[in-house]
């Protein structure tokens, strides 16, 4: 990918994982960790159920939307979807978003982990790495994320991690109605799970891309 987009040059790592953004060949790898099997298909954890699109369907939706987050990001606005890396191996996903941050310093957060990767603790660490990203890095006062009610193991790394209850919406998913609960941190809350063997590299030329100074 283009040398010139120097989003491409940031990486996050820990002793168990690396994050960063996937250029084509990962975002190839990506689509096939996906096609494998992210979830019991008689459930659904995402509030955009995009893993419900066929096998012949889903390699171009997931390219176009990863294609479209590089295009769309801007100081204002940015969505950045990081590969989770396991020794060199894409295993899913990780993604941070914030809306107008310069002012608000606040982040979303959102993942995918592929189903045979799953139980291993991959999910908490890599929720570590991008809060560690967010807190020290980016500046961020809060991280909000959310799950349905259902989604008993991200609202387990959720709670490892300090997030508290900040309220719950209703919201439709297939079709149905179906409860979901917000969860908020605040940086005072996190300060605990702070670590010191998580790096982070290639932020500095980035920063201006966050609306950082």
């Amino acid at each position: 990918m283009s040398r010139h987009w120097p989003l491409f040059g940031l990486r996050i790592r820990t002793p168990r994982l690396e994050l960063r953004l996937p250029g084509e060949a990962i975002l190839d790898d990506l689509v096939d960790v996906a096609l494998d099997g992210i979830h019991d298909p008689a459930t659904m954890p995402f509030e955009q159920p995009w893993t419900d699109a066929s096998a012949a369907e889903l390699p171009a939706s997931f390219l176009q939307f990863h294609w479209q987050q590089f295009a769309g990001f801007g100081p204002d606005r940015w969505s950045l979807n990081l590969a989770v890396l396991v020794d060199g191996r894409a295993v899913g996903v990780q993604g941070i978003d914030a809306d107008q941050f310069r002012l608000r310093r606040e982040v979303d957060t959102g993942s995918w982990l592929g189903r045979r990767h799953q139980g291993q603790g991959i999910g908490t660490e890599m929720r570590s790495a991008i809060l560690q990203f967010a807190f020290v890095h980016l500046g961020a006062e809060y991280a909000n994320s959310a799950a349905w009610i259902d989604n008993t193991a991200s609202r387990a790394v959720s709670r490892k991690l300090g997030y508290r209850d900040n309220g719950r919406s209703r919201k439709v998913r297939r079709e149905s109605v179906a409860e979901q609960i917000q969860l908020r941190l605040s940086r005072a809350d996190w300060e605990p799970y702070r670590r010191t063997d998580i790096e982070v590299d290639g932020l500095e030329p980035c920063r201006p891309a966050f609306g950082l100074d």
